[in-house]
C-alpha cells in the first residue's frame, strides 16, 4: 500500500491488529461453544448424582442461556454509553470467575445461579465483541471475520465433546472438573484483553474526534482515515431501534436469529438423548462424526458467505432446514440409515447458516445504539434457545419425538418467511452504508438501489 495515499479505514488492508481483534473475539467464541457444549455431558452425571427432575435438567441446560439474555440486553445498551473496551474486559472478568466456582456447586440451585452468571458475561461479550471487530474489520473482511465466529464456536463446541467424553472416566464427580474447566481459555481470553483500544467510530460518535484518529493511525495505518461517521447532535436511545426507520431491521434480526438457534440449542444441548429416541446410539464415534459435520459446515459457511449473497444464502437455507427437519419429522422408526443422512445434511447447513448471526446484527445498525442493536437481537435469539432447550424434554416426554421435532420445523418455516420478507443485502457496503448510518441514507431502503452485489 501507498504509505502517502489517504485510505478510509474501510478499505484499509488487514494487518496484525486486525488478526488480534479477531482472535480475541473469535477466543471468546470457543468458549461460548465449550461452555454450552459441556453442560450436554455434564448432565448425563448431573442428573443421577443430584436426582434432577426434567424440570431441573431444563433449568440447568438452558441457564446460560437465560444469562445470555441478560447479558446481550443489559451490557450491550450500557457499552453503547461507556464504550465497548470496557464491557469487551469486563464480560470476561464474569465469565472466568463464575466458570471456576462451579466447581464448589452442591446443590443444581447454585449451578444455575453460576450459570446465569457465566451466561450474562457471554452475552454482554456477544454484543461488544461483535460490534468492534464490525467497526475495525475491512469492508472486503468483514464479512468473512463475523462469519467466522461459528467456525471457531463449533471448535470450542467440538473440543467440549472430546474433553467431557475423556473426563467422564474420572467417575461421578466428573462434571465439577468438566464445567470448571472452562475457566482455562476464559482466563487466558482475560489476560490477552487488558489494553486493547476503544472503537473509533464510538469514540466519534461521542465527538472524540482527535483521540479516533490516533487509535486509527497507531493500530490501523497512519494514512488511514475515518471520515464516513458523524457525531451524534443527539443521544440516541434503546428506544432508537423500535423507530419508524429501524423496526424493521430490529424485528428482522431478532427473529430469524431466534428462528435459527432454537432448533439449534434444542437439539444439540440433548442430543444423546435425541439420538436414543430415534434408536441411534451415542458413543464417542457418533458425536465424532457430528462434531466433524460441525465444523465442515462452518467452514463451508464461510466460503458461502464470500462467494454468495448474504439474503440468498439465509432464505435457502432455512428452506433447506425446514425440509430436512420435516423429513425427520415423518420417517418411521425403522427408517434409522436415512435419518441419519438426514440428520447429518440437517447439521452440515445449521452449522454453515449460522455464520451469518454473527453478520447481519452488526452491519444491521448505526454505530451510536449498534451494540444495543446487536445485543438485543442476541438476547432475544437466547431467550428463545433458552425456551426451547427448557421445553424440549418435557415436550418429548410428553408428546414424543416427531411431535417435538413438528414445531421445529414450524419454527424454521417462519424464519423462512421472516427472511423473505425482510432480509437486506449487506454485501460489498462500508460499514456505514449498511448500517444506514451515512447522512444520505434511507434506513427504509433496507436494499441499497445503487450497489451491485458482488
Amino acid at each position: 500500500m501507498n504509505q502517502n495515499k489517504t485510505v478510509k479505514l474501510d478499505d484499509a488492508p488487514l494487518n496484525k491488529f486486525h488478526v488480534k481483534i479477531a482472535g480475541l473475539t473469535f477466543g471468546a467464541h470457543f468458549t461460548d461453544g465449550y461452555i454450552l457444549g459441556i453442560i450436554g455431558i455434564a448432565l448425563t452425571l448431573l442428573k443421577p448424582e443430584m436426582e434432577l427432575s426434567p424440570l431441573w435438567v431444563g433449568l440447568v441446560g438452558s441457564s446460560a442461556l437465560i444469562g445470555l439474555f441478560l447479558g446481550s440486553l443489559i451490557l450491550g445498551w450500557i457499552s453503547d454509553f461507556i464504550g465497548r473496551q470496557k464491557i469487551f474486559v469486563f464480560s470476561f472478568i464474569l465469565i472466568t470467575l463464575a466458570s471456576f466456582f462451579q466447581f464448589f456447586a452442591d446443590n443444581a440451585m447454585e449451578l444455575v445461579l453460576l450459570r446465569i452468571l457465566i451466561g450474562i458475561g457471554l452475552g454482554g461479550d456477544y454484543s461488544v465483541g461483535h460490534t468492534m471487530l464490525a467497526e475495525f474489520s475491512p469492508r472486503k473482511y468483514r464479512g468473512v471475520l463475523l462469519g467466522s465466529f461459528s467456525v471457531i464456536w463449533t471448535f470450542g463446541y467440538v473440543a467440549s465433546s472430546i474433553i467431557g467424553f475423556y473426563l467422564l472416566k474420572m467417575g461421578p464427580d466428573a462434571w465439577k472438573w468438566m464445567l470448571v474447566s472452562s475457566a482455562i481459555p476464559a482466563l487466558i481470553i482475560l489476560i490477552l484483553r487488558i489494553g486493547t483500544p476503544e472503537s473509533p467510530r464510538w469514540l466519534i460518535s461521542k465527538g472524540r474526534i482527535d483521540e479516533a484518529s490516533q487509535i486509527v493511525k497507531k493500530y490501523v495505518g497512519k494514512n488511514v482515515v475515518l471520515d464516513d461517521e458523524t457525531p451524534i447532535k443527539n443521544n440516541a436511545s434503546f428506544s432508537s431501534l423500535f423507530s419508524k426507520n429501524l423496526r424493521k431491521r430490529t424485528l428482522f434480526n431478532c427473529l430469524f436469529f431466534v428462528c435459527l438457534v432454537i432448533p439449534y440449542f434444542a437439539i444439540y444441548t440433548f442430543l444423546p438423548d435425541i439420538l436414543d429416541t430415534m434408536g441411534l446410539s451415542e458413543n464417542f464415534g457418533t458425536d465424532l462424526l457430528l462434531n466433524g459435520i460441525l465444523v465442515v459446515g462452518a467452514i463451508l459457511g464461510i466460503l458461502f458467505t464470500i462467494k454468495y449473497s448474504r439474503r440468498g444464502f439465509l432464505i435457502s437455507s432455512f428452506i433447506f432446514l425446514s425440509v430436512t427437519l420435516f423429513l425427520l419429522s415423518i420417517l418411521p422408526d425403522n427408517a434409522n440409515m436415512f435419518m441419519i443422512v438426514i440428520f447429518a445434511a440437517f447439521t452440515l447447513i445449521m452449522s454453515a447458516v449460522s455464520n451469518l448471526v454473527g453478520v447481519f446484527p452488526a452491519e444491521s445498525f448505526p454505530t451510536e445504539i449498534r451494540s444495543s442493536g446487536v445485543g438485543l437481537a442476541t438476547s432475544m435469539s437466547r431467550l428463545g434457545s433458552a425456551v426451547g432447550t427448557f421445553l424440549l424434554p418435557i415436550s418429548i416426554s410428553e408428546l414424543g419425538m416427531s411431535p417435538t421435532m413438528l414445531i421445529l420445523t414450524a419454527v424454521l418455516v417462519i424464519g423462512t418467511i421472516v427472511s423473505i420478507a425482510w432480509a437486506p443485502e449487506t454485501k460489498a457496503l462500508t460499514l456505514s452504508e449498511a448500517s444506514g448510518n451515512s447522512e444520505n441514507s434511507n434506513l427504509d431502503n433496507l436494499i441499497p438501489k445503487n450497489k451491485k452485489t458482488v
